[in-house]
């Protein structure tokens, strides 16, 4: 069973705690957020990473933010509101669940405008609890409708980590390997080791190991020799954010993980929840790469791995066209050949 990656500890005035993923799988750490800038800190330095944990974690963030902000009436309340979610929201760019669950907890203030403020609070730490939740069974989800795609015996590749550290304790890639192994099959896993911040080896492969499932890690640039080498029925990845047409942004390296799979004729899935689609963009093109610090590249674990002052291009992500992705695995169903129409069909306008 996947360990929880963030709680609410306490009653209205309390905390957030959570795993901090820098650490591992060295150690096993838990960290508690009760102000804003500790929360913000732990999104932009990756201790909180994966869309659905990012998107939960600015939820209780926002409570934080706002808990002891003494507004008299809902005018200024909204705007003390509107300051902490923009805040927050600058934490990150790409991952769009971020920004999806900041606009729920202020719709969810502005539907009970004619409340006390008092009671607002109390209403939006519910909210973020319910997000919480509701990510825990829609990731659940995922995994049913995913494990049908798995045959006993498949094996699998997967990049960076979709797991339960990613969401709010089940996974969305690994959920459907997750929900494959309870139904009785015998899975194989090779995870990539996801360069230049080890997601892969760090946390799918502690993630898998630790749940007893058959995992070989190898390096990013030994997936082609393992497709060409190896028995591999096909490839499960997350996404952090999918436009309308079904181009995927996911971390660095799974747009070259699926040319390779397109290659060897190995079925590309994505795995993801309704709340990552940003149907307000057309295509993949307009999706917004965050780049990070040089620093990533050139140093592993305070190892300097490279010349000093070298010049780094360091993008945190890259885009999956829809013509690679086979299907893109929801709660809400299994969106095959993936475009615009069958989008539309599957995912609607959104919760």
């Amino acid at each position: 069973m996947p360990l929880p990656t963030i709680e609410w500890i306490g009653v209205v005035d309390g905390r957030i705690k959570l795993i901090d993923q820098t650490l591992l799988p060295n150690e096993l750490k838990y960290v508690y957020c009760d102000d804003i800038e500790s929360i913000y800190n732990a999104i932009k330095t990756l201790m909180v990473r994966g869309a659905p944990a990012i998107g939960i974690a600015a939820a209780m963030g926002t409570v934080i933010g706002i808990k002891n902000k003494n507004a008299v009436n809902f005018e200024s309340f909204f705007k003390q509101l509107k300051e902490v979610t923009s805040y927050l929201g600058s934490s990150r760019p790409t991952a769009v669940n971020l920004f999806w669950s900041l606009k729920r907890m202020e719709d969810t203030a502005l539907r009970n405008s004619d409340k006390p403020i008092s009671e607002i609070k109390d209403i939006l730490l519910n909210e973020a609890k319910t997000i919480l939740e509701e990510d825990k069974e829609i990731c659940r989800k995922i995994g049913e409708n995913g494990e049908n795609l798995l045959e006993d015996g498949s094996c699998v590749i997967t990049h960076c980590n979709a797991g339960g550290l990613a969401t709010g304790d089940y996974g969305t890639a690994l959920a459907v390997i997750f929900a494959a192994v309870e139904k009785g099959k015998n899975i194989r896993v090779y995870a990539d080791e996801t360069r230049p911040l080890l997601q892969g080896s760090r946390l799918t492969a502690w993630e898998l190991k630790n749940a007893g499932i058959d995992v070989t890690l190898i390096c990013d640039n030994m997936a082609a020799h393992t497709m060409k080498t190896k028995k591999i029925d096909c490839v499960v990845v997350g996404s952090d954010r999918i436009a309308a047409n079904g181009d995927a942004a996911n971390k660095i390296g799974t747009y070259s993980l699926s040319i390779i799979a397109k290659e060897h004729n190995v079925p590309f899935y994505v795995a993801a929840p309704a709340s990552t689609f940003d149907l307000s963009i057309v295509s993949g093109d307009e999706i917004p790469i965050e780049e990070r610090s040089p620093d990533e590249v050139t140093s592993i674990s305070g190892n300097k791995i490279a010349p000093d002052d070298i010049k780094v291009f360091n993008p945190a992500f890259d885009i999956t066209p829809a013509s690679n992705i086979k299907a893109i695995i929801t709660e809400r169903g299994v969106i095959n050949s993936p475009n615009t129409e069958n989008i539309k069909n599957i995912i609607g306008n959104k919760p």
